[in-house]
């Protein structure tokens, strides 16, 4: 064979053998690529199979929730439903006991009058746990809902295979070759607010000034509370004012201080001394008018405050049915059994009342039975909830005895409202404003010096008094 008719052979085999190398190389590369991007795909995969099993706990546990409290407001349910069986037997009794023929009402049976205050109470108390586990129940469904409708979670974008990360610059070192020092900011300072260190010093000052106020300022003012539609003033109110020079505050600027001072209890002290002065001064007058005092909320928690209280009733047996303590809404209804014992213990000697409630939520049955005469309520809660329940309510504290109190009437509009409501008391600026008590009727009367007598044989002149002193006789 010629040496021309070689070549192409051998120029063949070389091709061949390039081209083998090439597809040996791509493969190796592609073999790296898959090993390299392997574990990125794992952790995406894991990744979004996590984030369904966390979504599926989630749901289970609501879930879970949901039903535990369905038991436990099937449970309340039956109790609540043997709770009614009660009363309904309570009832029977009561009616069965009753008799035919209309003769004078005896006086109920106090077992029985017991009985129906503590099922009474148990009632209301199971309705309030049975209307928050309703809410709780509730805002579980919602949160199932919410869930199931919620789109499953998207799995994580795969992560591309790495690529060639350039190494970091070298870091700069100063010309001394020390190493640089990390910087750390400092922390930042609260924002001055302008006239923050004044306005503090203002208060201060004002809780001084209240303070001394309290200590050689406080008055006593009179508001009386009005029958309807008489007008006839059926008691008074006793308001405490506290005066330095010429400002006077009101019981809505001195409160706080005093509650943040803990003085509070020595401000009802006070006013009691007083009240007890202004109950003594209209029944040497020939009146049979009482004073009401609205006690802190405070002085209840106050050790022995009470039985104090009971002890100056004691001392001054002419304050029997002229004075009344009125407590806060909210104190009726966290009395402990202290406070409930010492408050029973008074209720004979003493009228007890109910002031600044804010809602509409009584049982004039329980508050009569703690001995409460007067119930005092805002006429805007009166006449906002007149037509949803104000006339029922107005109606059962009339069968238990409790006389309603419309306070706050600013207005003579609201006045044929109340009168159309069948509200048997009223008080407000309406009838009349708040009038301090004079000093003198405060104060402890002095001994009176003997006259000299007349000479004899001499006829007594009469004495001219101005007209000045029969203007002086009102408190």
């Amino acid at each position: 064979m010629t040496p021309t008719s070689r070549r192409p052979a051998g120029g063949s085999s070389a091709g061949r053998v390039a081209f083998s190398l090439a597809a040996l190389l791509g493969s190796g590369l592609c073999l790296v690529v898959a090993f390299l991007a392997a574990p990125a795909l794992a952790v995406a995969a894991g990744l979004g199979l996590g984030a369904a099993l966390v979504s599926g706990t989630v749901a289970v546990l609501a879930l879970r929730r949901a039903r535990r409290l369905a038991v436990q407001a099937e449970t309340l349910s039956g109790e609540l439903d043997a709770l009614s069986q009660r009363l309904l037997a309570l009832e029977r009794r009561a009616a069965e006991a009753a008799p035919a023929v209309p003769a004078p009402v005896p006086a109920a049976d106090p077992r029985l009058v017991e009985g129906l205050s503590e099922v009474t109470a148990e009632i209301g108390l199971l309705g309030g746990i049975v209307r928050e586990l309703a809410v709780a129940v509730a805002a579980q469904d919602d949160e199932l809902t919410r869930l199931k409708a919620a789109p499953p979670p998207r799995p994580a974008p795969p992560v591309p295979p790495p690529a060639a990360v350039a190494p970091p610059p070298p870091a700069i070192l100063p010309r001394d070759g020390a190493v640089p020092r990390r910087f750390v900011p400092e922390p930042a300072l609260p924002p001055l607010v302008p006239g923050a260190g004044r306005r503090a010093e203002a208060e201060a000052r004002r809780d001084g000034d209240i303070l001394d106020a309290l200590d050689g300022g406080l008055e006593v003012h009179l508001q009386p509370v009005v029958s309807l539609p008489q007008r006839k003033v059926a008691f008074y109110e006793a308001l405490a004012r506290l005066r330095l020079g010429e400002e006077r505050f009101v019981p809505a600027e001195f409160m706080p201080v005093l509650e943040r001072h803990g003085r509070t209890t020595e401000l009802d002290r006070l006013m009691l001394a007083r009240v007890t002065a202004v109950s003594r001064h209209l029944a040497v007058r020939g009146s049979d008018a009482a004073v009401a005092y609205a006690l802190s909320p405070h002085s209840l928690f106050e050790p022995g405050f009470l039985r104090a209280v009971g002890r100056l009733v004691e001392l001054h047996p002419e304050l029997a049915g002229r004075l009344i303590l009125a407590l806060p809404q909210r104190s009726w209804r966290t009395l402990d059994a202290e406070q409930a014992g010492a408050l029973a213990a008074l209720r004979e000697r003493i009228g007890l009342a109910l002031d600044r409630a804010i809602d509409l939520r009584l049982d004039p049955a329980a508050l009569a039975a703690r001995g409460v005469g007067h119930a005092k309520v805002g006429v805007e809660l009166l006449l906002r909830e007149a037509g949803r329940g104000a006339e029922d309510l107005v109606a059962a504290f009339a069968r238990s005895g409790v006389r309603l109190v419309a306070e706050g009437v600013e207005r003579e509009a609201d006045v044929p409202d109340l009168i159309d409501l069948d509200l048997p008391l009223a008080q407000g600026s309406v009838f009349s404003p708040p009038r301090i008590v004079r000093p003198e009727v405060l104060s402890p009367p002095a001994a009176a010096e003997p006259e000299p007598a007349p000479p004899p044989g001499d006829d007594p002149a009469p004495a001219r008094r101005p007209f000045r002193d029969f203007l002086r006789r009102a408190v």
